[in-house]
């Protein structure tokens, strides 16, 4: 059992769903996302996605184009992005990369593998990579115990996800609805059915991401998922701060809200 894993089964034996909180390295400073990143730990998320920014964030909303674009104008680097893993998977939680293929292709498979496991992180989780296309990235993570979590949408069909699921680990990340990311006021319609759906494949875990914002998503989507995974929303907390210190303070508490969300209507 991974450690990502393990978080899901520890928030299921609480009767709650996982918390999976996201900050992109570099944003609003190298420090500051691992202070931010701590503090959604000390609030209560389960697992960290730690985004490694890139020039083309084709499934991201404005706020984290925001976050990103700023993070690489200071310029925030591959081992930035290393040494954020590292600082967060000190505090407990299991710690994964959210990134866009290309940059890893760039660095070498197995080198990025090698090291993302050297730095203490659990997987990877890979929007635009298809199962197909992701024979390298599957051998470099087995060989270093990492999880791939790969994507599954409403428009995908039952032979899609069925194959998706094969090749994940840790948990299938469920996109509640077609678009980019961003904080809704309400959630998709399709996001329970395409649950349902992913559950009709594999024993993994789904955690629903796209949209959820508030205490009440994350409730709402704890009553029919095994994790609420919440960027958008810790992003903008960070970049309507006043400053850095006072971001970080409200990361905490917004995790601390959704966290306590996140065990209702179980």
């Amino acid at each position: 059992m991974t450690a990502v894993s393990r978080a899901f089964e520890q928030a299921s034996a609480r009767n709650r769903a996982a918390l999976v909180g996201y900050v992109p390295a570099g944003f609003p400073s190298v420090a500051g996302a691992i202070a931010a990143a701590q503090a959604m730990a000390s609030g209560g998320a389960d697992i960290i996605e730690i985004g490694l920014p890139y020039s083309d964030p084709l499934i991201d909303g404005p706020v984290i184009q925001e976050a990103v674009h700023r993070a690489l104008t200071a310029g925030t680097h591959v081992r930035d992005v290393l040494a954020t893993v590292t600082a967060v998977a000190a505090t407990g939680v299991p710690v994964l990369v959210m990134t866009y293929w290309n940059p890893v292709d760039q660095y070498g498979v197995a080198a990025f593998a090698r090291d993302l496991a050297a730095a203490g992180g659990s997987g990877m989780i890979t929007p635009d990579l298809t199962p197909e296309e992701a024979g390298p990235w599957l051998e470099a993570a087995a060989v270093h115990s990492l999880d791939p979590v790969f994507l599954v949408a409403p428009s995908s069909t039952d032979e899609r996800i069925a194959r998706i699921a094969k090749v994940c680990g840790g948990f299938v990340y469920a996109a509640s609805l077609m678009g980019i990311t961003g904080a809704r006021g309400k959630l998709s319609d399709a996001a329970a059915g395409l649950v349902a759906r992913v559950r009709a494949h594999t024993a993994l875990p789904v955690a629903v991401g796209l949209g959820v914002s508030t205490p009440a998503q994350a409730a709402q989507v704890a009553g029919f998922a095994d994790g609420v995974i919440v960027g958008s929303a810790f992003v903008q907390r960070l970049l309507s701060a006043a400053d850095e210190q006072s971001g970080i303070i409200a990361v905490r508490d917004l995790a601390a809200e959704l966290a306590q969300g996140a065990g209702q209507d179980r």
